[in-house]
């Protein structure tokens, strides 16, 4: 593992593999128009068939799980900014409360105009919440982490409980599916318009995990645990162990069908895994053969809002009933197959576009937005 011009290579490279590795969880809501059901196991009262199998095998690897990888990549990458504030002398969180607002509105615009299961909206939101918390050193950090962790499992525990007594807390998509089946874009818009609180209730619900997360990024940033030294392998070895010898079986609960565990998996469980990701990729890294996919992937990281929202939209026109209508028609084989071709779509696309521009296009939007509003 290398540091390059300022740069931990690992954190570039975790960054670039979370923001890829969410398309892995999405794209089988955009390929069943927006029929939820199909990334849980609530409809399923047996052992699923080939087909269904194959479709949670990916989502057993992915689902929460990379998700909760970015989220944990933004925190670290929030404390980094906090410390270079500080080596700066500049107020905090000060300019930073701006960067958390421009990830607001980006969210909703890609929320409104492309999905509406996007998670910047609920990030800048967090993000505003911690840039507070880190003033108060690692003791204030612990606590909150403590008071947000439990919130959470206690919600996620409760909704469990609710289920078990027989309690049908599940949702119709009767009226979705046909909406992104036949439906205009202008009409898409206005149904995300329309429910803007009833869609935008998960990115609400989630912020106390996100808070947690955040945290934990900002703790292991401050443990040195992606350095490239011996000490931030041995803590990242440990890491590898939470996710095989925890997150592992924890994860696996997925398969279980009938839904009780599909909450728990993707709110608590999932990131013991992402923990585990860590662990693993920080191994994979050193592996020299495979340098020329470790560049690519710095290169995603570098246009990770680009490469994000442009993802979500190639899937829309592939799926969508405005532009390919391939949703709902395609093999769980298939489905897979245009989620890697996307990815190898992004790792070219960023590469190409790198050479000749150093900021990606909604990053170059981003930068002039803060240089108008903000002048120096």
């Amino acid at each position: 593992m290398t540091e390059t011009k300022g740069r931990i290579r690992l954190l570039d490279l975790l960054r670039g593999i979370a923001v890829l590795g969410t398309l892995g969880t999405n794209i089988w809501i955009f390929a069943y128009l927006g029929d939820l059901s199909y990334i849980t196991t609530s409809d399923y009262s047996g052992w699923w068939k080939t087909e269904d199998l194959f479709r949670m095998l990916v989502l057993f690897l992915v689902n929460g799980k990379l998700l909760g990888l970015l989220t944990i990549m933004f925190g670290v990458g929030l404390e980094l900014k906090y410390q270079q504030a500080l080596r700066m002398g500049r107020v905090w969180p000060g300019v930073y409360l701006w960067t958390a607002i421009f990830l607001l509105i980006e969210g909703f615009i890609h929320y409104l105009l492309v999905m509406e299961y996007d998670i910047l909206m609920s990030y800048g939101v967090t993000a505003m919440i911690v840039a507070f918390i880190i003033k108060g050193g690692d003791r204030l950090i612990s606590k909150i982490m403590i008071i947000v962790g439990t919130i959470h499992a206690i919600m996620i525990l409760f909704l469990v409980a609710v289920s078990l007594l027989g309690a049908n807390i599940s949702i119709s998509f009767d009226s979705v599916v046909p909406l992104y089946q036949s439906g205009s874009w202008l009409q898409q818009i206005e149904y995300r318009l329309s429910n803007f609180l009833l869609l935008r209730s998960e990115a609400i619900f989630i912020i106390p995990m996100n808070v947690f997360l955040f945290l934990l990024g900002v703790r292991l940033i401050r443990s040195e645990v992606f350095s490239p030294d011996e000490n931030g392998r041995k803590y990242r070895d440990k890491l590898f162990k939470i996710g095989i010898y925890l997150g592992l079986p924890l994860n696996m609960l997925i398969f279980i069908p009938g839904g009780t565990f599909d909450l728990p998996v993707r709110y608590l469980f999932a990131p013991l895994l992402s923990l585990g990701y860590i662990g693993i990729i920080g191994r994979m890294i050193e592996y020299r053969k495979w340098y020329w996919l470790w560049n690519r992937l710095e290169n995603v990281d570098k246009l990770s809002l680009s490469c994000y929202v442009m993802q979500n939209i190639i899937a829309s026109i592939i799926f969508y009933g405005w532009g390919f209508a391939l949703g709902g028609k395609v093999s769980s084989l298939t489905i897979i197959a245009v989620w890697i071709l996307i990815v190898l779509l992004q790792l070219i696309f960023a590469s190409i576009w790198i050479r000749t521009f150093k900021l990606g296009p909604l990053e170059w939007i981003r930068k002039r937005t803060v240089e108008v509003l903000i002048p120096k």
